[in-house]
């Protein structure tokens, strides 16, 4: 089976590297030009949670594509998906596969799109949530910031062979779990991705904004809003790796007290792959939305996913003033209107106390 990735990030640059390693055919695919001609000349340089290696690839701009993409990952961020989807669409058949491999609400409007230009949009298109993370460093070189799980399925929630062969390719790089109900995933993470939007309000690491009491109370609290807003669209949240919805329906004190182990717990489990490489200073110290505002100095793609959950909220009548409130003062940070830091705690802080949203 032969791959296109678009997007030869993190989570597109790790997929392929391991792919091509364990011998299938692949081209990774980047508008950065520097990126691809380093990729086609050194390789891709990965260190981090697995160590250091360097994994000889094949690489191109998307104006060079042409000709059979065979299944194509598009791993952009969520921002620039249908862009990506768009310059690969005189290149698609009926018959070809697109996985959607990134964050965000994509799959519908990727849908929309194909059968906008008469292909059979729901057969095309994929699900997935890749659970990894990592940082483009520079040109051809990936840091790998933690381990986890790729959930991927068919839209129809039908177990195909192209989805099992798919399968098999990626878990060269991962454990593969397959997903009969993968609307319900992508929901899922997007609704527990409100606590890592929130982990970017301040330039610091992940366990001293989540892993703080008082924070990860506020940040549940934002959690449980998103996930109230799933409720109103009549979505089945699935549960996963490190995120169980029903920890976040909290009623009591005492519910309160089994979130914030919970959220603890999925702390320990993100960094335990860093932790046992104390040799190794990882460059990527927090979220991907952090690395996208502080390290690339660039929007990050919280407009594309946090900006879509509350438009569903407001679509369904649902009650989203705190994540908006959140979301904004993302916006402000990136359009230069504030300072990062521990205040834009402090003012969220007081917001849900204002309008009733404080955790029991």
């Amino acid at each position: 089976m032969k791959f296109t990735i678009i997007g030869a990030g993190a989570i597109g640059g790790l997929a392929g590297a391991y792919m091509t390693r364990a011998g299938h055919d692949v081209l990774l695919v980047d508008r950065w030009a520097e990126h691809v001609a380093a990729l086609n000349e050194k390789g891709m340089f990965i260190d981090g949670v697995r160590g250091e290696m360097t994994v000889p690839v094949k690489a191109a701009t998307p104006d060079q594509l042409s000709g059979d993409l065979g299944v194509v990952l598009i791993a952009t961020k969520s921002q620039h998906t249908l862009e990506a989807l768009r310059q690969i669409l005189p290149l698609l058949t009926a018959d070809s596969a697109v996985v959607s491999y990134q964050n965000g609400f994509n799959e519908p409007d990727m849908i929309a799109l194909l059968d906008e230009h008469g292909l059979p949009g729901k057969d095309i298109i994929i699900g997935s949530i890749p659970n990894y993370g990592g940082a483009l460093v520079d040109p051809g070189y990936i840091e790998f910031v933690h381990e986890g799980a790729i959930q991927l399925g068919e839209m129809s929630g039908e177990m195909t062979p192209r989805l099992k062969e798919i399968g098999d390719a990626l878990s060269a790089l991962t454990e593969v779990q397959y997903s009969d109900r993968i609307w319900g995933q992508i929901w899922a993470k997007e609704v527990y991705s409100a606590q890592v939007v929130f982990s970017a309000l301040a330039d610091a690491k992940i366990r001293d904004t989540l892993g703080v009491e008082r924070y990860a109370r506020l940040a549940g609290a934002i959690v449980k809003e998103a996930l109230e807003i799933a409720d109103a669209n009549n979505i089945d949240i699935q549960a996963f790796d490190f995120f169980d919805p029903a920890n976040y329906r909290v009623k009591t004190a005492e519910d309160t007290k089994k979130l914030l182990a919970n959220i603890d717990h999925a702390i320990w489990l993100l960094k335990k792959d860093q932790d046992n490489k104390p040799t190794h200073n990882f460059k990527k110290k927090g979220s991907g939305i952090w690395w996208d505002i502080v390290y690339r100095k660039r929007p990050s793609e919280t407009r594309a996913f946090a900006g879509k959950l509350i438009e569903f909220g407001k679509k369904a009548g649902a009650d989203t003033r705190l994540n908006e409130r959140m979301v904004g003062m993302i916006y402000e940070i990136e359009d230069g209107k504030r300072q990062l830091g521990f205040h834009n705690y402090d003012e969220l802080e007081a917001y849900a106390a204002e309008i009733g949203k404080t955790l029991p």
